[in-house]
């Protein structure tokens, strides 16, 4: 598998300050064949402006401006139908998720897992949103944990970081998997797909730390948090009357 091209997706809506410094971070840990796909939506701050006058100098970045269409899940759609490598990644793109772990996801994909999935919780793994000292990064922190831990005990116990969206898979694969849900229901559900279809998952740890610029694209109060949370647990519920016992 080392010739395989690989695709880096990264949806983006106002990282004007933050993308142009990850496109480069990622060209240089991944010296493979590559392309990194930026899906915009029509940011009004001008970070497509930014991505085309670097795709101008690098033709191995590709942008795509969603002009009518809006939501994270929409954009990871839109960049795996996109996407032409053997492997697809996919992380957010404010420079909270390390692309220096790319190479680490990508190589658990070589030795012969299916998915490789960025973990908070797992050994090694930290989420660092706290060391801002912000009280609502850590309610955030804290609602993240519960959701997270309560989904392993609902759905599978052997999976940790469900709400992760840092990831590594086989094209193959994830093109099979239709997605649906908001924000981070999406990733619950294709994770529970792909284990319940029995394909080779690792977890491989990772810190996660607070954005250095901009704003959230996740709510920023505690009732905006509270009502996130619900949909979370309101898909964990749905996928459990599903399961087989």
């Amino acid at each position: 598998m080392s010739r395989n091209r690989i695709s880096v997706i990264l949806p983006t809506y106002n990282e004007r300050e933050n993308i142009i410094s990850l496109i480069d971070k990622i060209m240089e840990v991944l010296p493979e064949r590559k392309e990194i796909l930026v899906i915009d939506d029509n940011s009004p701050d001008g970070t497509a402006n930014l991505v085309a006058d670097y795709c101008k100098r690098n033709p191995i970045v590709r942008l795509i401006v969603r002009e009518n269409e809006r939501g994270l899940r929409t954009a990871i759609e839109r960049g795996i139908k996109e996407a032409k490598g053997d492997i697809i990644v996919w992380m957010d793109s404010d420079g909270s998720m390390p692309p220096e772990k790319i190479p680490e996801l990508i190589g658990e994909i070589k030795k012969g897992y299916d998915v490789a999935v960025g973990s908070r919780y797992v050994k090694g793994g930290k989420d660092r949103r706290t060391d801002s000292r912000k009280f609502i990064l850590f309610f955030h922190k804290l609602l993240s944990r519960i959701i997270v831990s309560f989904t392993s005990f609902m759905l599978n116990k052997s999976f940790k970081d469900w709400t992760s969206g840092f990831i590594a898979i086989k094209s193959e694969i994830v093109k099979k998997i239709p997605l649906s849900g908001d924000y981070g229901e999406f990733f619950i559900e294709m994770m529970y797909r792909i284990l319940e279809k029995k394909y080779k998952v690792i977890e491989v740890p990772y810190e996660l730390f607070p954005r250095k610029y901009g704003k959230s694209k996740t709510s920023t109060d505690i009732w905006g948090f509270f009502v996130r949370g619900v949909k979370y647990l309101r898909c964990v519920f749905n996928l459990r009357r599903r399961v087989k016992i």
